[in-house]
């Protein structure tokens, strides 16, 4: 990526500061983004409300079928960030649109058809994944051959802020949908989603992107590993990550269960918890930045991390009553740390590494930090079955208050400004 021709597509003069929405080929991917991250909240409470609601699941199923939800990121996400460093990432993002749009549109027709199954609730859930696996290393390797680096974190904030505000209204609206119209039909409007957002990528030019020279596969594999686990910066977000993302998964599998069959609460509810980590993700980076500013940018990483540890301890208690609103309220600070870290890491990943090597940084970064939701997923499906939906709970409660502490045993612990 050459900084002259992503600024080329903006319009001022290169001496002036404009909205990066002035760049004509980040404006189709925001736009994009904007219709698809609407739709894919709505999927990840349709697609367990089908199968608790439809298909009568029980824990442990649940736990399979969020772990193949994101298993394929432990299986082929190394892989795939070989392969994105060596094709276009455009084609790529544009294959991987259409073949979920059409995945997901093959669980309404089987629920009309009276032949919706498990067994295809776990297929969809595993090529759905894998699809959204390419589809999310291609699309953070492309963004910095359209945006030039000064403002790629401009860029990475826009697309997390709409992200994290569809995150809500996605939410929302799916609650409210699922008890008007039922949780296989709220589908349908995910893959409609994803055939707007492949069209509209497949409208950006060609643009120069950087090529990784051929080299065996498990070279390429070793040389991401290598780049991301030596680098004293880069380790530690890894290792941060996936712990807290172990936790995350582990409550996102288990609420479902814990609002539908032990609380008995609609899916209006369900979905309103969604949409409240979803507002808090918002907040985080809509003001985050500010609070990195005032604190220390790599102080923040860890001093936020101790802050929200008894909150952790009360997304768990959630019940009828105010409990219920408590655990919202809780739930959404929580979700305010992931806000703010995706917009101070995700900017700062994408500076720090090679063009050439951004898609199997990204790929490393997919495996560790998505492939560890797949172990969340599996956790909260065991425990749940062995132990119950409220120990379960507890247990992610632990973990999520434990992700500060590579952070605190790095040397970002006192940086005041990532580099």
């Amino acid at each position: 990526m050459m900084a002259g021709q992503a600024e080329a597509s903006l319009s001022p003069g290169a001496g002036q500061k404009s909205s990066i929405l002035r760049n004509r080929n980040f404006r189709r991917v925001f736009a994009a983004s904007a219709v698809s991250t609407l739709g894919t909240p709505m999927t990840a409470l349709a697609i367990p409300l089908t199968a608790l609601g439809l298909l009568d699941a029980n824990a442990a199923q649940m736990g399979l079928l969020g772990t193949l939800t994101t298993i394929s990121f432990m299986l082929f996400g190394l892989p795939a960030g070989v392969l994105v460093d060596r094709v276009s990432r455009r084609t790529l993002m544009v294959v991987a649109d259409f073949g979920r749009a059409l995945v997901l549109l093959s669980i309404p027709v089987a629920w009309l058809l009276d032949g919706l199954t498990l067994t295809q609730m776990y297929a969809v859930a595993f090529v759905n994944g894998t699809l959204t696996l390419f589809f999310s290393v291609s699309s953070q390797s492309f963004l910095p051959s359209i945006v030039p680096p000064a403002r790629l974190a401009e860029a990475n904030a826009v697309l997390s802020s709409f992200r994290e505000g569809n995150g809500i209204a996605g939410s929302a609206l799916a609650g409210l949908l699922i008890q008007l119209v039922t949780a296989p039909v709220v589908i349908v409007l995910d893959a409609l989603s994803y055939l707007w957002s492949g069209t509209v990528i497949a409208l950006i030019g060609r643009t120069p992107e950087p090529v990784a020279e051929k080299q065996r596969m498990t070279s390429g594999i070793m040389s991401g590993l290598r780049y991301v686990f030596t680098h004293e910066m880069l380790r530690p977000i890894a290792v941060s990550g996936a712990v807290s993302n172990v936790g995350a998964l582990m409550t996102l599998t288990l609420m479902p269960i814990l609002y539908q069959r032990v609380l008995a609460l609609p899916a209006g509810a369900l979905g309103l918890f969604m949409a409240t980590g979803g507002a808090g993700a918002l907040l985080g980076s809509y003001t985050g930045h500010r609070l990195a500013r005032r604190v220390g940018e790599g102080r923040v990483l860890w001093m936020f991390g101790l802050v929200i540890m008894p909150f952790a301890v009360l997304v768990a208690s959630a019940g009828r009553g105010p409990w219920q609103w408590i655990s919202m309220a809780a739930w959404l600070v929580v979700c305010y740390q992931s806000g703010m870290y995706n917009v101070l890491l995700v900017s700062f990943r994408q500076r720090i590494t090679p063009g050439d090597l951004l898609g199997r940084m990204n790929a490393t970064m997919r495996f560790t930090l998505t492939g560890a939701t797949a172990l969340g997923a599996a956790l909260a499906g065991t425990i749940g079955q062995l132990a119950g939906v409220r120990e379960a709970l507890y247990v992610a409660a632990a973990i999520t208050a434990t992700a500060w502490i590579p952070y605190f045993l790095s040397p970002m612990r006192h940086l005041r400004r990532l580099p």
